[in-house]
């Protein structure tokens, strides 16, 4: 008689993704992205509403916070790598470059360990600007839910 061990990561929407994978996603900040950020968290900081303080600041124009710079890195572990289901457990990021309003920026992350008997995964997290200039820098740690069959039996009582 065979034994068929399962692994967890079979159980997750992507299954188990490989050390060295990586995912992009870019898009362009807006003045409304500030407004939204703040009506969410509360974050009414003057450098990112009043230009004439923003502008003789050390950044020199008024700025995006750090959460809407940082929420394409969301994106990317939700929906492309691992994928759905994947939270943060833990990130180590340092913001090196403010980013501004109009100002295209591109996420990367590459997976750098899988575990095998939990699906979680540690990931090099980046984001630059359009002349590729970092803008954040570091690392995650990630938790990828198990879905696939938690979906699958919704799907069949519906």
């Amino acid at each position: 008689m065979t034994t068929t061990v399962k692994s967890i990561w079979d159980d997750t929407v992507k299954g188990k993704p490989e050390v060295g994978s990586s995912a992009r996603r870019s898009r362009k900040t807006t003045a409304e992205d500030i407004v939204r950020f703040s009506e969410m968290t509360g974050d009414y900081n003057p450098l990112h509403y009043d230009a004439t303080l923003a502008e003789a600041s050390v950044f020199g124009r008024i700025i995006v916070q750090g959460g809407v710079t940082s929420g394409l890195l969301n994106a990317i572990v939700a929906e492309d790598l691992p994928g759905p289901g994947t939270v943060f457990l833990g990130v180590n990021w340092r913001f090196i470059r403010a980013v501004g309003i109009d100002e295209t920026i591109t996420a990367e992350v590459q997976v750098t360990s899988v575990r095998n008997d939990k699906p979680i995964c540690e990931l090099s997290t980046n984001i630059y600007d359009a002349e590729g200039n970092a803008c954040l820098s570091g690392t995650a740690t990630v938790y990828v839910t198990p879905l696939r069959s938690l979906m699958s039996k919704l799907k069949k009582q519906s």
